[in-house]
């Protein structure tokens, strides 16, 4: 290839869509609802969600959607699992703060409405309720010709914590320790890339992948109908994993009398979406991370940095590469917290520890860092 493939090219500028994020928020005004009523905001850095006082609790809310990842789905015609991304996406941002979360809501525009579109949507946001444990407290379908040329989707996840549990990343300090916990496949983003590769590999997404799809960790969604041999386009529409299962369970662990650990040994939660390892410079305004041991990358990982010529800076930027959330806790509860946590999830991993480092992510087996988010 003449030129190496990355998310930029392909479409998405992270670097733009910091700058332009960043100018949004600087043009917000503030909060109408005063400190300590109702509604108020707090400050809370990283931005994974949004959290507002409610009387002896914190609301807390996060949105997003599922991105280009649709168009493969409708490609396909295979809508089963991106309910459940939809959910994910918005779920996991808010267990990032300490929450759990209770409700949500979707929004589904298309250029024209299909029954048999919307029914197995219906029955895919049904099942991510089932994973999430929330309630589906309502929604809206808009039909706009014209303004959207094929369908799209997002919603609103509602979640709440008790005041003083809040899980920020304030109190992380120098030594403490990361655990991994691996993803399901590419989740819900780096979709343009995906694509872009899959566009210069000649292949189809009914192709049978061109790797060894097994792993221990993982289940791959299948396709009604479909040979035993996996397809790329299973591969690539595996839903996001909803973290809800084990990570509420273990805040709430933490706040029983049964536990040999606290809330406050859980320093940070960090949600590994676009953007990749940079997300954990959100987390912390001087402290830095070193990965030591990082969790394998899916195969598809692996291909797709082989046919699109991508480099592995970009890949562990761009993708979770394996890893869909990493929980920061102290030193010395870190033992516990894994053992805990490897009882419910299989995979879990102590992958790094938080170190000073002037406020950088360091990959140290690949030798590659990150200095900016």
């Amino acid at each position: 290839m003449a030129d190496k493939m990355d998310y930029a090219s392909a479409g998405v500028d992270i670097d733009l869509e910091g700058s332009a994020v960043a100018s949004l928020i600087s043009s917000l005004g503030k909060s109408v609802r005063k400190p300590g009523t109702p509604g108020a905001p707090v400050d809370l850095p990283g931005g994974f969600g949004g959290l507002i006082e409610f009387g002896d609790h914190l609301l807390a809310l996060a949105t997003d959607g599922v991105g280009s990842k649709l168009q493969i789905a409708a490609l396909l015609n295979q809508w089963s699992g991106v309910g459940i991304d939809c959910m994910a996406m918005n779920v996991n941002d808010l267990l990032c703060v300490g929450a759990e979360p209770i409700a949500f809501v979707d929004y589904v525009a298309v250029p024209k409405p299909d029954p048999e579109v919307h029914a197995a949507l219906g029955a895919s946001l049904a099942e991510a309720c089932r994973l999430a444990r929330v309630t589906l407290a309502g929604g809206e379908t808009a039909s706009l010709p014209g303004i959207v040329t094929e369908l799209d989707l997002s919603g609103t996840a509602l979640g709440f914590l008790k005041k003083g549990n809040a899980i920020t990343g304030e109190n992380l300090a120098e030594g403490d320790v990361l655990i991994g916990l691996p993803s399901s496949g590419i989740h819900s983003n780096g979709y343009s890339l995906v694509r872009r590769i899959m566009a210069h590999s000649g292949m189809d997404y009914t192709d049978i992948a061109p790797f060894d799809c097994n792993s221990a960790t993982r289940e791959i969604a299948r396709f009604p109908g479909q040979s035993s041999q996996v397809s790329l386009g299973e591969i690539f529409l595996n839903p996001t994993r909803i973290y809800c299962n084990p990570v509420v369970d273990l805040i709430n662990h933490a706040q029983s009398d049964k536990s040999y650990f606290s809330i406050q040994d859980i320093r940070a939660i960090c949600h590994i979406t676009g953007g990749g390892l940079s997300n954990l410079l959100r987390l912390h305004d001087q402290l830095g991370w070193e990965i030591s041991d990082p969790l394998p990358p899916h195969p598809e990982f692996t291909w797709l940095a082989s046919t699109g010529d991508v480099e592995t800076w970009e890949m562990y930027r761009t993708f979770n590469m394996g890893c869909g959330m990493i929980i920061a806790v102290s030193q010395e509860h870190a033992e516990d917290i894994h053992a805990w946590l490897s009882a419910e999830m299989l995979g879990a991993k102590i992958i790094g520890r938080v170190v000073d480092n002037n406020r950088k992510v360091v990959h140290v087996p690949l030798g590659i860092e990150y200095s900016h988010y």
